[in-house]
């Protein structure tokens, strides 16, 4: 019985994700290392029509958007706490594991409204203006617009001196996860020893994304500017579904080199999105693997079998 597991880096540490479970531990200002953890149930596991091609992958990434938010927003608490603690000497700071909700949704939508523009909106719109003849040539150069555009955004990003931590957790991720799947003993010092890169990566989701996008795009030929903007968000979920499969397929044939060899620039660029990491962090992202697999060990045999149906990204 195969159980996969994912995550993502957050503020000063590592949210990890089960099938049913999922467990962000952070690093608090005085060094100690808490994690929260979260049961959750998914689609997949009770409706076989979720768990079909495409479709799971739409599910798997709705899943990972909302417990991505959330998990950021309990870093971003115990952040926060460091700063009460400055400006309030002597009163006791208050930590609480979950920002409003509305604050989550605002947050959710306002990211997502952006990531649209910048990435699938704005390269069609610059790509229209563009005096390009021929349905073909048009979505070529608006898919290689696409791909320009998101590279050089984790470039631009990756200048942020705060945002180095959070590549050397996005790091500290991967090393926890490989370990685990090779069948390494979790310790820091063991787990540095692996590879900082994973197959099933969300940016190389990303970058698969845009790229399939091409293929997708090239039937709905060059529409008015109207039906462009429409076309590229509503088969967004489409294109996305594919890209899970490709990546979960690419997850359980790591030792096919010609696969691996053709998926390369996914695995390439996440050179850009992780940074090597310390035994510290490297042992944050461990607390939040070990919680996980802590729980769902305690789970019935059943709920282990619906659970193993349920794949994520790492």
């Amino acid at each position: 019985m195969s159980v996969s597991y994912g995550g993502q880096a957050v503020l000063e540490g590592v949210m990890m994700r089960g099938p049913a479970v999922w467990s962000v531990a952070v690093r608090t200002p005085d060094g100690e290392i808490v994690a929260v953890t979260t049961k959750v149930t998914s689609p997949m596991q009770r409706h076989r029509v979720w768990r079909l091609p495409v479709i799971r992958g739409v599910i798997a990434l709705g899943e990972s958007l909302a417990i991505g938010f959330r998990a950021l927003a309990i870093s971003a608490n115990y952040a926060m706490q460091e700063e009460r603690e400055e400006g309030a000497e002597g009163e006791p700071a208050e930590v609480s594991t979950e920002i409003s909700k509305g604050q989550i949704i605002f947050s959710f939508v306002l990211a997502i409204g952006f990531a649209l523009m910048l990435f699938k909106v704005g390269p069609a719109l610059l790509t229209s203006w563009l005096p390009i003849d021929g349905t073909y040539l048009f979505v070529v150069v608006e898919g290689l617009i696409r791909v320009a555009v998101f590279i050089l955004y984790i470039v631009l990003i990756g200048l942020l001196p705060d945002l180095k931590r959070v590549f050397q957790y996005h790091a500290a991720e991967h090393k926890a996860i490989n370990a685990l799947e090779a069948g390494s003993e979790l310790t820091p010092e063991k787990v540095q020893k692996f590879s900082l890169i994973h197959p099933r990566c969300g940016t190389a989701f990303l970058l698969w994304v845009m790229v399939i996008g091409i293929f997708v795009f090239a039937f709905v030929g060059r529409p008015v500017w109207y039906w462009l903007i429409i076309s590229r968000i509503l088969l967004l979920p489409v294109i996305a579904g594919l890209a899970y499969e490709l990546i979960r397929y690419a997850g359980k044939h790591q030792d096919n080199r010609v696969l691996m060899s053709l998926l390369a620039p996914g695995l390439w660029l996440q050179r850009l999105t992780t940074r090597q990491p310390d035994l510290d962090q490297i042992e944050v992202s461990i607390r939040a693997l070990e919680e996980v697999i802590r729980v769902e060990q305690a789970e019935s045999e059943d709920a282990l079998r619906a659970e193993s149906r349920v794949e994520v990204m790492a």
